[in-house]
């Protein structure tokens, strides 16, 4: 049996688990070097235009998780002391932004608060602004959710002996839910941190010019328009390090949320009212559901059924299916041996299969990119496969270490004990608890991929287009009605797999 430790020492790995680790190692160590090797064959970087790009980095970062962490909290404690009509679709609702890809967030705020949008007198929504607005748009429902699932474990022995004492709403705050909010929030405000951090769609669109560019696409830049090999390989090294860096800090520093020790007790929560209450929970909706309504309006007036007649529409989303089916293909055949290793407890694999959070895949396309110059043109589909995967190989190792680390658990000793392995033991034992862990983290993987504007970016042409893309380059050329229409079949067309990734996930056992 595996160690609980996860040390490596007196343990058989599985073949398969080093054959996706040696596979790993092909995709990632030549895109590296092909980075320094096209660096030392030009000129100076621009350490100025580096160090701007840092900066903001760090900015953007800084000011999005304080903006959406600090915004959730008040939101969240209303949540969880109120019962009302309509909670439930409010979640529903919080849930979207999620599953969305980030394009179509961004032509939804550009309806709202763009030169022709909704709402006039608005700053403008290109630089700091907007950027700042797209990431609240994401991460604000996002910090919500978390923070309720850490409220949620606050036992019921503490609201039966606050209604016992009869607590009133700041005694509530002050002795229950401060202490599991200050718990909880500093992971919250880290992940977002991280997610802003490597933020690419949403910086690329409202981001207004270089001076409002993060690192990554200050890469994309040096590579696809003014092609400096240097500047992008410091600027993928500042990438890199800022993003270990802040890996490091997160695991020395961060504290997760002990479990309850309560005794089974159900007791509801006493309900406390504010008088800020409902225009607090209106304003938080509203800032959700405006910009999807946008969408929808929008790619409804611009004729969504003269795009959908239109050949390269068809061609697209036919490209980004394709490739999204393949990369979650490719994704789960790297992920189902990492989690098996994982679920036995040796977290060099799980780690590994996380390895895109230190390695963001902008800095892999970029590498990539520079190799897809020597190769024939057929090559850039199987760059853009391989990049959504590994970008996509986070979110299903998430999926199924759960269901691999309960079958290690219950039936490892048992298969031993019977001399089941192999493909025996796949077919009696194990599939039947894991096929619905397995659909789950594909379609998660289809998702990440079907949405993505990363790695299609350095790739993407005239007859190489994905959705995303497409859709880019419509909002690039202010084609607006046709990106509106198109935003609109993406938003249906995300909403329709992450309907199916929750029926998996509630029906998983």
């Amino acid at each position: 049996m595996v160690e609980s430790d996860g040390s490596l020492s007196g343990m058989r790995i599985a073949p398969s688990a080093l054959i996706v680790a040696g596979v790993m190692a092909i995709a990632i160590i030549p895109a590296l070097a092909a980075l320094g090797l096209s660096a030392s064959s030009s000129g100076a970087p621009n350490w100025d235009y580096l160090w701007q790009a840092a900066r903001f980095t760090l900015l953007q970062a800084t000011f999005s998780t304080l903006l959406s962490a600090g915004l959730a909290v008040p939101v969240a404690l209303v949540l969880a002391r109120r019962n009302f009509v309509g909670r439930s679709l409010l979640m529903q609702l919080f849930a979207v932004p999620q599953s969305l890809p980030p394009l179509v967030a961004v032509l939804g705020l550009l309806a709202l608060f763009g030169q022709a949008g909704l709402i006039a007198g608005m700053p403008s929504i290109y630089g700091l602004s907007g950027i700042l607005l797209a990431h609240v748009f994401f991460n604000l429902p996002f910090a919500v959710r978390l923070l309720l699932a850490g409220l949620d474990t606050i036992p019921g022995e503490s609201w039966r002996l606050a209604a016992q004492l009869g607590m009133g709403r700041v005694e509530i705050f002050r002795i229950i839910e401060r202490p599991v909010i200050v718990q909880a929030l500093p992971g919250i405000a880290g992940l977002i941190f991280m997610l802003c951090v490597t933020s690419f769609t949403i910086v690329l669109t409202l981001g207004g010019g270089p001076r409002a560019a993060t690192l990554e696409v200050a890469i994309y830049q040096a590579l696809r328009f003014d092609y400096e090999p240097r500047l992008a390989l410091m600027l993928s090294l500042a990438q890199l390090v800022l993003c270990a860096a802040f890996m490091a800090f997160a695991t020395r520093f961060a504290t997760p949320m002990a479990a309850s020790a309560g005794m089974g007790v159900r007791s509801e929560r006493p309900t406390t009212r504010g008088a800020l209450d409902a225009p607090l929970l209106l304003l938080a909706g509203l800032f959700v559901a405006a910009p999807l309504a946008a969408v929808a309006v929008a790619g409804l007036e611009a004729d969504v059924l003269k795009l959908l007649t239109q050949a390269r529409t068809w061609q697209a989303i036919a490209t980004s299916t394709l490739i999204a089916v393949a990369a979650a293909s490719l994704a789960l055949a790297l992920a189902l041996p990492l989690a098996r290793m994982a679920g036995r407890g040796v977290k060099a694999f799980q780690l590994l299969g996380q390895i895109t959070l230190l390695i963001p895949p902008i800095v892999l396309g970029a590498g990539w990119f520079l190799l897809g110059h020597r190769l024939p043109d057929w090559s850039a589909p199987l760059f853009v496969i391989l990049g959504n995967a590994l970008m996509a190989l986070p979110f299903a190792l998430t999926a199924l270490l759960g269901a691999f680390t309960r079958a290690a658990a219950v039936d490892d000793r048992l298969c031993e004990s019977l001399g089941l392995q192999g493909l025996a033991r796949l077919r009696l034992i194990d599939w039947p608890q894991l096929r619905r862990a397995v659909a789950l983290a594909f379609v998660l993987a289809v998702m990440v991929s079907f949405g993505d504007l990363g790695v299609i970016a350095f790739f993407g042409t005239e007859d190489f287009v994905t959705l995303p893309f497409l859709l880019f380059q419509r909002l690039g050329s202010y084609r607006t009605d046709d990106a509106a229409g198109l935003a609109l079949i993406l938003m249906l067309l995300a909403l329709a797999l992450a309907g199916l990734a929750d029926r998996l996930g509630e029906r998983r056992t």
